[in-house]
């Protein structure tokens, strides 16, 4: 069977204004779910690849994909040694991704929540930017099928996210990007220290910082119809923690830089 990383695929020359793209879908027990979205993706947007990033899922996730990968040339699998969160697996991909030469790489969730039908518009805005965000609260999106308690819930961690990191972003939590390599590059993702809902949080503050242009597209999220989703009291803690120790460290920075501004007048 053919794995990540060994080539069987004659060169492809990419998405037109973007180059090479490269979607990552990490999984963990997405046996339900890993072959429609992967064919939904190759539908929509047929010059990209794809990168199943399989945390050794027990319910045969992983061969699935293979099996995927041995009949198409733009699917590759990178089978990882155990359950290692969604931030670890993106950071595989990312790795993988500006190793073999992409131009962009895609974060999407296996589990359909994030439409594929909704890729092309991500790319032709990336074209023109940096980072681009499939944001669920901007003029033009929609949000099917979740309940009160999860709509309030991202509607009030990203207003907090935003306020207190000072970030111009209204979906600081959403999971479906477009990078541009380059823009990966002059992110610091070796200091990057968290999982799930926080590691999309902890990228929008670093590419923030890093003076990339980010843009948001409106998209259309839905609910999983299949599987159990991942996100858990545990999870929403952390985001928490984390957005306000970065804010108090971003505070403390601005004041040690007004402090020598200070110094050296007049």
């Amino acid at each position: 069977m053919r794995r990540a990383g060994v080539s069987g695929a004659e060169p492809r020359t990419g998405h037109p204004g973007v180059g090479r793209v490269l979607v990552v879908i990490p999984t963990y027990n997405e046996a339900d779910n890993v072959t429609d979205i992967v064919a939904r993706v190759r539908r929509a947007a047929p010059a990209v690849e794809i990168l199943v990033a399989d945390d050794n899922s027990p319910d045969g996730t992983g061969v699935i994909a293979d099996a995927l990968a041995d009949t198409d040339p733009a699917v590759h699998v990178l089978h990882r040694e155990g359950k290692q969160g969604l931030g670890a697996a993106y950071l595989a991909g990312f790795a993988w991704a500006r190793q073999r030469g992409y131009d962009a790489v895609v974060e999407m969730d296996a589990d359909g929540s994030h439409a594929p039908e909704d890729l092309p518009a991500l790319l032709a805005a990336a074209a023109d930017a940096d980072v681009v965000i499939g944001s669920r609260w901007t003029r033009g999106a929609r949000v099917v099928n979740w309940p009160l308690r999860r709509l309030l819930l991202s509607r009030c961690g990203n207003l907090y996210a935003r306020l207190a990191l000072g970030m111009p972003v209204s979906d600081a939590t959403g999971g479906y990007r477009v990078y541009r390599t380059a823009a990966l590059e002059a992110i610091d993702l070796a200091s990057v220290c968290s999982q799930g809902y926080s590691f999309q949080v902890e990228l929008s503050r670093l590419a923030h910082r890093a003076g990339v242009r980010i843009v948001e597209v409106p998209i259309t999220f839905a609910e999983r119809e299949r599987g159990d989703s991942k996100m858990s009291p545990l999870i929403v803690a952390e985001a928490l923690w984390r957005i306000t120790g970065w804010a108090v460290q971003d505070r403390r920075t601005a004041w040690r830089r007004a402090g020598r501004a200070r110094a050296r007048w007049p």
